[in-house]
C-alpha cells in the first residue's frame, strides 16, 4: 500500500474534503463516517478538527464518540478490569448505537440520534437530550475497535499504529489493553478493512492512502 506524507493541518483539510465530496451509499439522507483508532492514535482531537473543517464545506457535523456508548461498569468488569477479551468484545453497547445512532440515519429514518448514552466515569446514564439532525449531516464516530460490527458505515478511516508505537504512546496503567489490539489486527486487520489509512507513528508527520 503507497501512503503519501502530509502535514497534520493538511491532513484534516484533506480528509475534510474527501469527506464532503462522499454520499450516502444508500441514498439516505445523513453520511456516516468511522474514525477508528487506539487511544493513542488521537482519534478525538482529529475529530474536533474535522468538525472545523467541515462546515465551511457546506456540511454540517455532529460527533459522536464511542465513548459515550460504553456498557456499565458491572458488564465491562465482569472479568476484571484488565481484561483484553473483555475491553475487545464486551466494551462498546453496540446495540445501543444501533438503535440510537444508526438506525435513525437509515434511510427514511427519523435523523433523531442521542449522542451519548452512558458516562464511564461515573457509570450512571448521562441523560443527554437527543438531537435532530439537518439532511445532508456528517456524523463521525469516534474511537477504538470500531470496524468488524457491521456498522453501516460511508466511509472508514483507520489511524494505525505500528506495535512498537501503540506500545510506546499507550500509558503504562492501559498497556494490558494491547493484546486486544494485536486481536484486532489479526481478526478484522483495519489497515486492510479501511477506505483510508492513516499512518500516526509520529503524529507531527502523518501518511496516508488518501
Amino acid at each position: 500500500m503507497r501512503l503519501t506524507a502530509i502535514s497534520r493541518p493538511q491532513l484534516a483539510a484533506a480528509l475534510a474534503r474527501r469527506i464532503a465530496d462522499c454520499e450516502p451509499a444508500d441514498g439516505g439522507a445523513f453520511l456516516r463516517i468511522a474514525l477508528d483508532a487506539a487511544p493513542a492514535a488521537g482519534a478525538g482531537e482529529l475529530a474536533g478538527e474535522l468538525a472545523r473543517e467541515l462546515p465551511p464545506l457546506g456540511r454540517h457535523v455532529r460527533l459522536v464518540g464511542a465513548e459515550g456508548f460504553l456498557r456499565p461498569a458491572s458488564l465491562r468488569y465482569e472479568f476484571g478490569r484488565e481484561d483484553p477479551d473483555a475491553y475487545y468484545d464486551g466494551r462498546l453497547d453496540v446495540p445501543a448505537l444501533w438503535r440510537e445512532v444508526f438506525a435513525p440515519l437509515e434511510p427514511g429514518g427519523s435523523g433523531r440520534i442521542l449522542p451519548d448514552l452512558w458516562d464511564p466515569v461515573t457509570d450512571r446514564a448521562t441523560r443527554s437530550p437527543y438531537t435532530e439532525l439537518k439532511p445532508g449531516t456528517v456524523v463521525v464516530l469516534y474511537g477504538p475497535l470500531l470496524l468488524g460490527h457491521w456498522f453501516p458505515f460511508d466511509l472508514t478511516v483507520h489511524l494505525g499504529l505500528t506495535p512498537a508505537a501503540l506500545a510506546r504512546r499507550t500509558p503504562a496503567a492501559e498497556r494490558w489493553t494491547l493484546p486486544a489490539f494485536a486481536r484486532y489486527e489479526d481478526e478484522v486487520d483495519p489497515v486492510r478493512a479501511a477506505d483510508v489509512l492513516v499512518r500516526v507513528d509520529d503524529p507531527r508527520r502523518p501518511a496516508w492512502n488518501g
